[in-house]
């Protein structure tokens, strides 16, 4: 069961990619096995030496949820110590952003796929559009002559 985040790799170059385990409520990871989880919008920040996942949204699980449930609510990050402070050290150069990739299961605990990746400038992704287009041209000309 995966969830990917369909527009990086249209909106950033992606340098790294990371593991983490995700600390959910227990009707969060219910919500999340149904496939209830949006993280179009989200992105993974650094704060007080710990890394957050900030504005992934979970619905709520329709068999009940606690009271005051927040499905926005930033959600701590499980990096082992020494990915936490290279990524510290990589954050500080100009640019860069981690953005969360995709989030699966994986022996019954929820993980998220972190990417560091650089931001695309409007004509880097005017370029890889164009790109994009020209292997689809080449691919009909190949499929109509064979």
């Amino acid at each position: 069961m995966i969830i990917f985040n369909r527009g990086v790799q249209f909106s950033y170059q992606l340098l790294e990619k990371f593991e983490a385990g995700i600390v959910l409520l227990g009707c969060e990871i219910k919500s999340i096995r149904n496939g209830q989880i949006s993280i179009k919008e989200s992105h993974a920040r650094i704060k007080d030496g710990e890394a957050w996942l900030m504005n992934a949204h979970i619905a709520p699980y329709a068999q009940g949820v606690p009271a005051g449930y927040d499905p926005i609510r930033p959600r701590k990050l499980l990096l082992k110590k020494n990915e936490l402070k290279r990524l510290i050290g990589k954050l500080q150069e100009q640019g860069l952003s981690l953005i969360p990739l995709s989030i699966y299961i994986k022996r019954n605990h929820a993980k998220v796929e972190l990417g560091l990746g650089r931001g695309l400038k409007k004509h880097d992704k005017r370029a890889k559009l164009k790109e994009k287009e020209l292997r689809r041209i080449e691919q009909r000309k190949l499929r109509g002559k064979g």
